[in-house]
């Protein structure tokens, strides 16, 4: 047992660039894979579904402001050639270790149908529709999330907590993004006003500071003009290993 775990922590070492924004990218299968948390990229050994791209149950403000972000993924210069820009929008799948490179023996070791749960609903528009993007220069991401009819807490309102599984999904990924792996080690939220069920609206992720293995990171979801503040919240985040992961 320990020479597997020893492949495959020499497995999960690998590091992948984070795909570029925009339409899909199609890759070549690769020799290596890497750990992502939070529904972050792997590199696959096919094209798995991108549940952050449009679909047919995304709203107009939904899409207005998904054109917007993924707008600024790629600039053109005075010289009219295009180039990255300061966004970058993080692909999202319903499933991780079932994709990578080697991760059929793995996910048998952990569970073998196992799903990211805020992606594990094929029908549009049926629970979690969002997509996220990342400015690493300015620290923060945004994520433009519409919740679906299957969220309902209170008769027409969304249940704190997908509004709480969104938050950790949006900060944890932020801090996936600026720190490598992490796992969640507290968060704080405050509710400040109900949110309508079908709503469209934006999570706003800050990275506060970095003390050793700690990432603190501030959020705020709102309105998607920033008029109306539903919630608030803080978070914790401590980095870890694969051997964490494996139990080392």
């Amino acid at each position: 047992m320990s020479r597997s775990l020893g492949r495959i922590s020499k497995m999960l070492l690998g590091v992948a660039s984070l795909p570029s924004c925009g339409t899909p990218v199609t890759r070549e299968p690769v020799r290596r894979c890497c750990v992502r948390n939070m529904g972050l990229p792997w590199p696959f050994s096919f094209q798995p579904r991108d549940f952050s791209l449009p679909n047919s149950s995304w709203g107009s403000e939904m899409m207005r402001l998904y054109e917007h972000y993924n707008s600024q993924c790629e600039v053109e210069t005075e010289g009219g050639e295009r180039r990255r820009g300061p966004w970058r929008r993080l692909p999202s799948y319903n499933r991780s270790l079932k994709y990578a490179t080697g991760g059929v023996y793995l996910s048998k070791l952990i569970q073998s149908k196992a799903r990211f749960f805020t992606r594990n609903m094929r029908a549009p528009g049926a629970a979690f529709e969002y997509v996220i993007f990342a400015n690493k220069e300015e620290q923060k991401c945004v994520c433009v999330f519409q919740a679906g009819h299957l969220l309902e807490g209170q008769p027409g309102f969304v249940h704190g907590g997908a509004t709480a599984t969104m938050i950790d999904n949006v900060t944890g990924a932020h801090a996936i993004y600026t720190s490598g792996l992490v796992m969640t080690a507290n968060l704080n939220i405050n509710y400040r006003s109900p949110i309508p069920l079908g709503s469209t609206l934006l999570i706003e992720s800050c990275l506060d500071k970095k003390e050793g293995r700690k990432v603190f990171v501030s959020c705020k979801v709102t309105s998607t003009d920033g008029s109306k503040l539903y919630t608030d919240a803080t978070a914790l985040f401590l980095s870890v290993t694969v051997g964490n992961l494996l139990g080392a």
